[in-house]
């Protein structure tokens, strides 16, 4: 576990000061107080809370923490970045919203699922944007568990966590943060992101306190958090859009099931239609990548194409020192 950095939460939920007054001085000032690291996608990632994040993400962060406020309709997709994000937006997207769309005219045919289920630190809570969301009012987040607005922990709302291979998961996350690291920084070789990433600094890891703390969760509360894992989703996807939908308190009805709507949903959602639609091909859904960067292959066990033996190895160390005992395993990749 990594010791917790200057900045404590009761500082980060300071309603005394509002986000509109967390100016580039403030932000450079609390950037200062806190441990950093070389970053993957900017210069620096910097811990925050006790996780690693990246500068651009803290003013939305903190500005959430203070004002955000659940409600128990509320579901929350927790993700680490590569681990399926995408995908886990899409399906809840389609799932919760099936009875006002028609699929011929879905609003994933033409919208990025990062455009349809915003990110809580991209979301501006300080306008009448959250009041005219749909319920179920969708979000996503990268946070840990531990750093969610309590009102998320202590609300009926429902939070999904898709956890993923730390493998795959590594190697995914490596080629998606080289497309969006500025030339200025140099390349970042496979080598040294990998001993990043053993050592926890990953964009909103360690990845082992990450998983860890979702899994705890839906141990002890399983109407609250539903851990899902990406292979077995990937394996039988049926049977867990299923899953979803009666966690998120709509179920697919006898009817709805003999029709094949989860079928056509599945469908609509899955990597290679996702991929192939021109919204996702072009433009942008966030400032640093194209929309096509979250569509590169998304299959189970890529790792195996990249890391060596000894990699594997190590990696596989770092998961039994950090998460044996707790009940989490992985599959082996191939090695």
């Amino acid at each position: 576990m990594i010791n917790p950095p200057t900045i404590t939460k009761s500082e980060a939920h300071d309603d005394h000061q509002d986000h509109e007054c967390f100016d580039d001085g403030s932000l450079t000032k609390l950037l200062a107080s806190l441990p950093k690291e070389k970053g993957w996608s900017s210069p620096h990632l910097y811990l925050y809370n006790g996780f690693w994040c990246p500068p651009a993400h803290l003013p939305g962060i903190i500005s959430a923490n203070r004002h955000f406020e659940a409600q128990d309709t509320d579901i929350i997709l927790s993700t680490l970045p590569k681990s399926g994000t995408t995908w886990l937006k899409a399906l809840v997207f389609a799932i919760t919203r099936r009875q006002h769309y028609a699929l011929s005219q879905h609003p994933l045919l033409t919208s990025n699922p990062h455009d349809l289920v915003p990110f809580l630190h991209n979301v501006s809570l300080l306008n009448d944007d959250l009041p005219s969301f749909q319920p179920p009012r969708l979000f996503s987040t990268h946070l840990q568990y531990c750093s969610l607005h309590e009102s998320i922990k202590s609300s009926g709302c429902r939070i999904v966590h898709l956890c993923r291979n730390p493998h795959d998961t590594f190697i995914s996350g490596w080629h998606f943060f080289k497309k969006a690291r500025p030339d200025d920084l140099g390349p970042l070789s496979l080598e040294e992101a990998f001993d990043m990433y053993c050592r926890g600094v990953f964009g909103y890891g360690p990845f082992w306190d990450h998983v860890s703390g979702y899994w705890k969760e839906s141990l002890e509360r399983p109407d609250k958090v539903l851990f899902l894992k990406y292979e077995d989703l990937k394996r039988d996807t049926l049977v867990h859009v299923k899953t979803l939908a009666a966690f998120m308190g709509v179920p697919f009805s006898a009817e709805e099931e003999r029709e094949g709507v989860m079928k056509e949903i599945s469908r609509l959602c899955s990597f290679s239609n996702l991929k192939e639609l021109e919204v996702n091909k072009t433009g942008r859904s966030t400032p640093f990548v194209e929309n096509k960067a979250f569509f590169r292959r998304g299959e189970v066990g890529d790792s195996v194409n990249h890391l060596t033996p000894e990699m594997v190895e190590r990696l596989n160390k770092v998961i039994k020192e950090k998460l044996g005992g707790s009940g989490l395993t992985f599959k082996s990749t191939g090695f």
